[in-house]
């Protein structure tokens, strides 16, 4: 309890700038609804918005922490940080257990400061919780409390799906690397699937209520049905090795883990340094190797955060391996942790997404001026728009507006859909255009990799504020800009009328 005290305390106040921030993208569009739908009409499964068929722990989780303290962002982010301090002290204490206490203090930090752990740790994905408990199985497991793990494992399964892939990674090592004999290694292995069992239960009820076992047809298509293509798996299981070992800085401490195997291991008054043992360094491998595969193969948006499970992991090992054969490995330690908290404030040279870093904020910050905007000077219009922003002006609680904005919903801003747009100008007075997907120069872009990527894994490109404006035949009230990011509000020009001349930069 001390030690998640401490955890907690600390994340908190790093995360304080943060707290206040209205819900982003995927939280705007899902959960927080979601969870809101539980709280008022008692629906496990949502009605009003997609269903994703994902497990409702993490949503009942969220619901009671809402429906008690309020409708506001600050409640939600506080309460996945104390999800994020238990997954943190399971980090402590799994690498106190299979290293020492340097390890484990230095893979603690290391962790929450690892970019995509750090903005998850208040996000309300269900990824977070899903990590957490995850952790908290691999630590039981490691303490040789098998069934206590499972139980873990099956509260992982609850909050996604997908982390039964953990369990499952683990008794295929019972099967195939244990050294007990040939009936024990079946009867662990048969234990460890035992999270399987809680999951069948939810899918099969999910399945009594709307006739599917997984999410609407829309999410399943998009996840599932859409990415089932050999080379696209291919692609994606090079972009997820890359995310794994390089992504956000990652790849300096996979290369100072490399660098430091070069070294003998140092020995102190005679005695090499310890290392995690073989058996321990093989299940993380076969868990990281799961992963790879699975989210290869499915997941429509190749996002960084399916592989939370993994980065405490890799930093572990990686932090022991630089403790055993560095002798001052608090030097490497510690420029690996500086550049992850660059990775937070300073964009790489390729394509990512903005919850991997800071730059969500940018992003919910941008919006929060173009809502307050519209609600200052467009009211009575109808704002045509794309996903989050339909949902965060239809939706007060999301902290956007303080009253509902109507809107027509477009996908995005690309030529195809802006051409629509103006197929129904008829229908709206007030187009709200924002950035959605963060593009910027990078080191790494060719014309093939952009056909492949808008292929395979929706990459597109806007369209710029001013060629939308001129193409919609509107004008630009509203502008504004941070780094790759933008918002603009064009006032439609109806017969007789002119757009006021306001123009924010």
């Amino acid at each position: 309890m001390q030690i998640f005290s401490i955890v907690f305390i600390s994340i908190l106040v790093l995360h304080a700038p943060l707290l206040r921030l209205p819900f982003f993208w995927d939280e705007a569009g899902f959960y927080v609804p979601a969870a809101h739908e539980l709280a008022s009409s008692h629906m496990i499964i949502p009605k009003t918005t997609m269903d994703t068929g994902h497990p409702p722990l993490p949503t009942a989780y969220l619901a009671l922490w809402l429906a008690i303290s309020g409708w506001k962002p600050i409640v939600a982010r506080i309460a996945m940080l104390l999800v994020a301090a238990f997954g943190l002290t399971n980090v402590f204490l799994l690498a106190r257990r299979i290293a020492n206490a340097p390890v484990a203090i230095a893979s603690t930090i290391a962790t929450a400061l690892y970019p995509v752990f750090f903005t998850q740790s208040s996000l309300t994905h269900s990824d977070l919780p899903a990590a957490a408990f995850a952790l908290w199985g691999i630590r039981l497991g490691v303490e040789g409390r098998l069934w206590h793990s499972q139980l873990a494992f099956s509260l992982a399964a609850l909050s996604k799906e997908t982390a039964v892939i953990v369990p499952m990674a683990l008794a295929v090592w019972e099967i195939l690397f244990s050294q007990e004999e040939h009936a024990v290694r079946f009867r662990r292995a048969a234990i460890r699937l035992t999270p399987l069992l809680p999951l069948i239960a939810w899918l099969f009820y999910h399945h009594h209520v709307t006739g599917r076992f997984f999410g609407d047809a829309g999410f399943y298509q998009y996840n599932v049905a859409s990415v089932m293509n050999p080379l696209r798996f291919l692609l994606a299981l090079g972009m997820r090795l890359w995310q794994m070992l390089g992504s956000m800085n990652m790849l300096v401490l996979t290369a100072a883990t490399i660098a430091a195997m070069w070294f003998p291991a140092i020995k102190d008054n005679g005695v090499e340094r310890a290392r995690i043992t073989v058996p321990i360094q093989m299940q993380f491998a076969l868990i990281m190797l799961a992963h790879l595969v699975t989210f290869s193969l499915v997941g429509g948006a190749l996002l960084i955060r399916y592989l939370l499970p993994v980065f405490p992991l890799l930093i572990i090992i990686g932090m022991s391996t630089l403790r055993r054969r560095v002798s001052r490995w608090e030097w490497p330690a510690a420029v690996v942790v500086i550049f992850f908290i660059l990775g937070l404030f300073f964009d790489p040279p390729y394509r990512f997404s903005p919850e991997d870093n800071l730059t969500y904020r940018d992003f919910v910050e941008l919006h929060v001026q173009a809502a307050h905007f519209l609600a200052a000077h467009e009211q009575n219009a109808t704002v045509l728009t794309a996903f989050p922003a339909v949902d965060e002006l239809r939706t007060p609680y999301l902290g956007y507006v303080a009253t509902p904005i109507p809107t027509v919903a477009v996908k995005n801003f690309t030529v195809e859909e802006i051409i629509k747009a103006r197929q129904m100008r008829n229908n709206y007075q007030v187009a709200y255009l924002f950035s959605t997907k963060y593009d910027r120069p990078t080191w790494f872009r060719s014309k093939l990799w952009d056909t492949l990527d808008r292929r395979y894994f929706e990459y597109h490109n806007d369209v710029e504020p001013e060629t939308a404006a001129a193409f919609l035949g509107g004008k630009i009230v509203f502008l504004a800009r941070r780094k790759a990011e933008w918002v603009t509000i064009l006032e439609i020009e109806q017969p007789g009328m002119r757009a006021k001349n306001r123009v924010i930069r």
